[in-house]
């Protein structure tokens, strides 16, 4: 993990990610706006072309099979990641965040996450390589969890149930109305949270539990953390622009969700019967690929059926 190949990647990664983070806050969206269509167009591809540019660099360091690794983890956290993105829009219309701060929070929201997985992945790795057999628990909770996502019929999003906003409410006094874009603002001598400081809390708090799913799936396909890590990040870097180009039509998804719950138990059971079968990178990737490609064909079906003039 920490070879000279890897240590020049490392850098390439965390030089072009913080300076975009960098840009973004500082520069592109220094005033709260509400992002367009096109501007989150652009951003996706900025993401999505970034993301395979590093991918292009693994296989010229490190080879064909660490890079075929990368782009499947890519895809697999970028795809779970939609799912995401569904409760991040229920839950800005609980709160009734106006469009132009929602940039702000899915920004930290962003930084947040990094910072966590990044804890998640390297001591999930530290676990692995000691305790091998923990992957055949993982593979049983990803069957588990797809059986439970082909079965979920969308219960709605309840923040005032969520326990970190609970745990946040006694920590820290609020306002009872929004102050802008700001977290915290300072009253009669007395510095408050304001409701945008909950909206983040949960936003954070439904990352880390999308993130306990998508993580032991991608130790499915690789145990190499750099690998993990990597394209994890640079999946969950192009969710905010991808949320923005999204948002307006997430609903017609439809399928979606069962497509997913089909990849997790695909990479559940390749994870349990890997001791006896092995299921190549290129195999596991056009398996991904195809579920979703076949759940995104329904949907788009469906909706075509259901609304024939459109």
């Amino acid at each position: 993990m920490f070879d000279a190949q890897h240590l020049e990647l490392w850098g390439f990664f965390w030089v072009v990610v913080l300076a975009l983070l960098a840009l973004d806050l500082a520069v592109f969206n220094r005033k709260a706006h509400q992002v367009s269509i096109r501007e989150a167009a652009i951003w996706s591809l900025v993401w999505v072309g970034l993301s395979l540019i590093f991918g292009g660099a693994v296989w010229w360091l490190l080879g064909k099979e660490p890079a075929l690794e990368y782009l499947t983890g890519y895809v697999i956290e970028k795809t779970l990641s939609v799912d995401n993105l569904f409760v991040f829009l229920m839950i800005f219309r609980y709160f009734r965040v106006e469009p132009r701060y929602q940039h702000r929070v899915l920004y930290w929201g962003v930084i947040g996450a990094i910072v966590l997985r990044t804890l998640m992945i390297v001591a999930g790795a530290v676990l692995v390589s000691r305790f091998e057999w923990l992957l055949y628990i993982f593979g049983a909770f990803l069957i588990y969890t797809g059986i439970k996502f082909a079965l979920d019929k969308g219960a709605e999003v309840d923040p005032q149930h969520n326990v970190a906003v609970r745990l946040a409410r006694r920590i820290f006094p609020l306002t009872p109305q929004f102050h802008g874009q700001h977290f915290f603002v300072k009253l009669d001598g007395r510095r408050l949270a304001t409701p945008m400081l909950l909206v983040l809390v949960t936003v954070e708090f439904s990352d880390v539990l999308f993130a306990v799913d998508s993580i032991p799936a991608i130790f499915g396909i690789t145990q190499d953390a750099f690998i993990i890590l990597t394209s994890n990040i640079f999946a969950i870097l192009g969710l905010r622009a991808l949320y923005f180009l999204l948002a307006g039509i997430m609903d017609k998804f439809i399928y979606l969700q069962k497509g997913l719950a089909g990849v997790l138990t695909f990479i559940g059971v390749k994870m349990l019967i890997a001791h006896w079968v092995h299921v190549s990178t290129e195999v596991s990737l056009g398996v991904v690929a195809g579920i979703l490609a076949t759940a995104i064909v329904a949907s788009a079906l469906t909706n075509k059926k259901e609304n024939p003039k459109r």
